[in-house]
């Protein structure tokens, strides 16, 4: 399908496998999108999968691709959801916002039958990143995947010999009862699920856990991705140490650690020094809510020595003395915070006051709400301030070539369900201030697109430049919280998005869902 075809096809739309298991795919290719039956913790239900496939396959292009996925929609099981969007996170889509994916944001839904094709380029990227449905809870049915940009000049490479297919780690929570049939706001899932396989507490029957293989003496690069619908995780190797080198596609000075906390939507890149006794060691990745043991292989997975007898380590408890902190990821390049070095020394500063009424999150006294007409046709259609865009309340309008500075107090009653992760779409940002720090950091921030917001006390505070046209969501990360309205868009540089996106049209054919 052509860009052109793809227009067209947007402004129309106005209108039992269980693992990743194939070869990746892209940077130009089909996704097809559908249901089927799988049990990936030896529980069968129907899920969405891509290409057959959950998690879907891996997507894979060069620093400078230019990405063409057509993606096709064949879902048929209308609990789950019969259309979708995909969202390919951590990619700025400058001047392609129409190719985000966000649900009433960027784009109508595809719908039943339909396909549309995402054209985009990432010139200045590389990295891991993920893909996931972004209408509804969808994705916590199954449509999340992995996603990595490839930097033939990656600034590390002489720190690990072996980066391909099998060195992509991705973690998921995973549900027996399909996202809009359960509670409103489940507490965990029924098991967590490492390159799609795991096991659920209470299982009458061992399912397999997923096999990572190492040769004794190599070290690996391995991608660490968090394809969450809501717990963050604890993620460790027995027996061996992470070295950080890279935080949401952002390039870091390396960092010893022997555990790494990660949650919904972030991503790590580490390396293994495959340098102990041949054998078979747990992976761990324990959840923040739900079942937190490792009992009987919930919650694990193996990393296993060439050589080694294919059975399960001998029974282990997670032990954590070097848990990674965020602050001390320090960016290689670009590595002050735009602005001036005090609190609100920016352009434009914004305190994001959250508040919860038992059933809908709030951020400054709006609750979001999908309208019927996508915000970038809005503005495509001449709506030019904030008051002029739907949904009332809860789009930014934020001038070009400004430094915003955005805080997140947290208190013991106001946001629920914390430590919440917030994604800005379209940006990296500064993370000045981290979750359980009281320090200011303008020197040489963190640097990411996902943020845990921390516990009561808390007041995160990140910076970015607007210098990317569009309108962007900036959201919980928690699914079910976004589905609860827990996220505001920012309507960047509004007089220059038109001439750098789609045609318009008058509505959506697929109504909002929630």
């Amino acid at each position: 399908m052509s860009k052109f075809q793809s227009l067209v096809a947007f402004v129309a739309l106005c209108l039992s496998h269980s693992r990743l298991v194939a070869g990746a795919i892209g940077p130009v290719a089909d996704l097809t999108i559908s249901n089927a039956n799988i049990s990936p913790d030896g529980f069968t239900r129907s899920a969405v999968v891509m290409n057959n496939q959950f998690p879907g396959p891996l997507v894979t292009g060069n620093k400078g691709a230019n990405f063409q996925i057509n993606v096709i929609d064949n879902l048929t099981n209308d609990t789950m959801l019969t259309a979708t969007t995909i969202h390919w996170h951590g990619f700025f889509q400058k001047g392609t916002n129409w190719a985000d994916g966000g649900a009433f944001v960027n784009q109508c839904p595809i719908s039943k039958g339909n396909s549309f094709l995402y054209d985009f380029s990432a010139p200045d990227q590389a990295g891991t990143f993920w893909y996931h449905s972004h209408l509804s809870t969808q994705y916590c049915d199954g449509l999340r995947g992995p996603m990595v940009v490839y930097d033939p000049s990656d600034p590390h490479k002489s720190l690990y010999d072996v980066d391909d297919d099998s060195t992509i780690i991705t973690l998921a929570d995973w549900s027996h009862t399909a996202a809009r049939l359960g509670p409103r706001f489940p507490f965990g899932g029924d098991s967590t699920l490492i390159n799609g396989l795991g096991r659920f507490a209470g299982a009458t029957t061992t399912a397999d856990l997923a096999v990572i293989t190492v040769t004794k003496g190599k070290r690996y690069r391995f991608r660490l991705v968090s394809l969450s619908c809501d717990p963050n995780f604890t993620f460790q190797i027995q027996g061996h140490s992470l070295s950080v080198i890279e935080a949401d596609a952002v390039n870091v000075n390396p960092v010893t650690a022997d555990s790494i906390q990660i949650f919904a939507g972030q991503r790590y890149s580490f390396v293994l020094n495959a340098d102990q006794d041949v054998g078979n060691y747990w992976l761990w990745a324990v959840p923040n809510i739900g079942t937190v043991s490792v009992s009987g292989g919930v919650n694990s997975a193996i990393l296993r020595y060439d050589g080694a007898d294919p059975v399960e380590p001998d029974a282990a408890d997670p032990s954590s003395s070097n848990l990674l902190q965020e602050t001390s990821l320090v960016p290689l390049t670009d590595v002050a915070a735009p602005g001036t070095a005090v609190v609100g020394g920016v352009d434009y500063a914004l305190n994001l006051d959250f508040s919860f009424d038992g059933t809908d999150f709030f951020v400054n006294g709006a609750t979001f709400t999908s309208p019927t007409v996508p915000i970038l046709l809005q503005i495509m259609s001449g709506a030019q301030s904030a008051a002029d865009l739907l949904p009332s309340g809860s789009v930014f309008a934020l001038p070009a070539n400004s430094v915003v500075e955005l805080s997140f107090p947290i208190t013991a009653t106001n946001a629920p369900g914390a430590p919440h992760p917030f994604h800005l779409h379209g940006h990296t940002f500064y993370v000045v201030r981290s979750a359980g720090s009281t320090d200011y950091n303008y020197v040489n921030p963190p640097q990411r697109d996902v943020v845990s917001t921390g516990t009561a006390g808390d007041n995160v505070t990140i910076r970015f430049r607007t210098d990317n046209p569009g309108p962007w969501f900036l959201h919980c990360h928690i699914d079910f919280h976004l589905e609860a309205g827990f996220a505001v868009v920012f309507a960047e540089d509004v007089p220059n998005v038109a001439s750098a996106n789609t045609p318009s049209c008058t509505s959506c054919s697929v109504s909002h869902v929630r």
